[in-house]
């Protein structure tokens, strides 16, 4: 990725990693003025005329920020100040993974955005009361280059490297930037990072994905009892065991029949739609790593953001086009989907390293995911071996239990009863309530 010069603070180290899943929060005095100089170009990119935008209170910004100007390398941003007090509020970088996925067709447009495309011609917004920029000012990215309305104008900048994925990015990039921030010069006041069911350890994700199916019923007990037998996670030859990758097939079959990011939704059935996002599994049976799967709790939004960012009167308003030249925008990058290659095996050494530095490292799971179930994130924290300060019990919302949580020396996990893989899309109340939370490090509630 490209280099932005270092006296332009926050984004420019932001910007060298920017291919991950889940927010990371910085600090907490005047926190996002350095990212408002590096990315925000006075008036003109202000967001002014954003079609069926409802009304609001707060300013938001969106445009291309050049990150190479020897490659012509741009990313496309969209910066949401805090619905209040924002100069008091941390800045929030949220970021999707896929690996090549939209995080403002996801995060911003699906998730905990201000606005959420719901017409299925592209023609409106509603407004999001729960909306993340209640507690922060948030930021969103398309990455890598290639993504969304993120190019390039070198060809071989969209060749893939591989080198981090999903839940893996944003251990990776808190870690870059507590590493250089042995620098005084490049310092970042960061506080901690929020992941949401990532992946943390291919071999614990794995075994988490086989028991979770199991326990659900997706798979028999036959098809368990092989993959228990036969496979070993551990080793880096699993799928040369023939049972093994003959029974994880298995599993994988029965997923496609359903939404495996959401166990108890329906899945998109529109005839109209194109089969571009039909349910599809890709793993590489030269690596352990975790397959990648296309779904998602209402695909139909999908479309839905595909039609509303391809009109002309948005990528003009957006600043990504003159409406009459237009982008072709799409939800995801499926060269990069397809092609990603390997990635760390783990990030416990990482979190080890980042615990001892004093983060602030909360982890949530949507229990009715089966792509990377609780029961993955439970065995990899276990890895970590963390004492523990408060022990499982319910978090309530609203005089509900909203999940359960476990706190541990220097790391909090917890649960959403009832959500699936996108959780604020699920539990959007439930979930600021998390962030709030998070933000202020303080526990979940525990009385109703």
């Amino acid at each position: 990725m490209g280099f932005v010069p270092k006296v332009k603070g926050f984004i420019g180290w932001a910007l060298l990693v920017l291919i991950a899943i889940v927010p990371v929060v910085a600090g907490m005095q005047r926190p996002w003025s350095h990212a408002k100089q590096v990315i925000i170009r006075g008036s003109e990119d202000l967001v002014t005329q954003l079609p069926g935008q409802p009304k609001v209170d707060f300013m938001h910004y969106a445009g291309c920020v050049t990150v190479n100007e020897n490659h012509g390398r741009a990313l496309f941003y969209w910066f949401y100040e805090a619905s209040s007090q924002s100069e008091e509020k941390p800045l929030v970088l949220w970021l999707n993974g896929g690996p090549g996925c939209s995080s403002v067709g996801y995060g911003a447009t699906q998730e905990i955005g201000p606005f959420i495309v719901d017409h299925t011609d592209g023609s409106g917004l509603k407004f999001n009361p729960y909306s993340w920029n209640r507690e922060a000012n948030m930021l969103f990215l398309e990455s890598p280059v290639g993504v969304g309305f993120s190019y390039s104008n070198t060809t071989t900048d969209y060749n893939i490297l591989g080198d981090s994925f999903t839940g893996k990015y944003v251990p990776e990039l808190a870690e870059l930037i507590y590493d250089m921030n042995k620098d005084p010069s490049l310092h970042i006041n960061l506080k901690g990072f929020l992941l949401g069911n990532p992946e943390t350890s291919d071999a614990d994700d794995w075994r988490g994905m086989v028991d979770y199916a199991w326990s659900h019923a997706v798979i028999s007990d036959e098809t368990h009892k092989i993959i228990q037998e036969s496979c070993n996670f551990d080793k880096d030859d699993t799928w040369s065991n023939h049972n093994c990758s003959q029974a994880v097939d298995e599993l994988l079959n029965q997923y496609k029949q359903i939404d495996i990011y959401s166990l108890y939704t329906s899945v998109c059935t529109n005839s109209t739609r194109s089969d571009e996002r039909s349910t599809e599994v890709i793993y590489n049976s030269k690596f352990k790593m975790m397959p990648r799967i296309m779904g998602g709790y209402d695909p139909c939004l999908d479309y839905y953001a595909k039609a509303f960012y391809n009109r002309p009167d948005v990528q003009k308003a957006l600043h990504v086009s003159d409406g009459l030249q237009l982008k072709n925008w799409s939800i995801c990058n499926y060269k990069i989907f397809h092609e990603w290659s390997e990635s760390r095996p783990s990030m416990v050494p990482i979190y080890q390293k980042l615990i001892a530095a004093g983060l602030r490292i909360w982890v949530y799971s949507g229990d009715t995911d089966g792509r990377v179930p609780v029961l993955s994130t439970r065995y990899s924290l276990s890895a970590l071996g963390l004492p523990i300060t408060i022990p499982w019990r319910p978090w309530y919302h609203q005089k509900q239990v909203g999940g359960w949580f476990q706190e541990y020396k220097g790391l909090t996990f917890a649960t959403f009863r009832g959500a699936g893989h996108a959780v604020p899309t699920f539990k959007p109340s439930e979930s600021l309530t998390l962030f709030a939370s998070f933000l202020a490090g303080v526990s979940l509630p525990l009385e109703r």
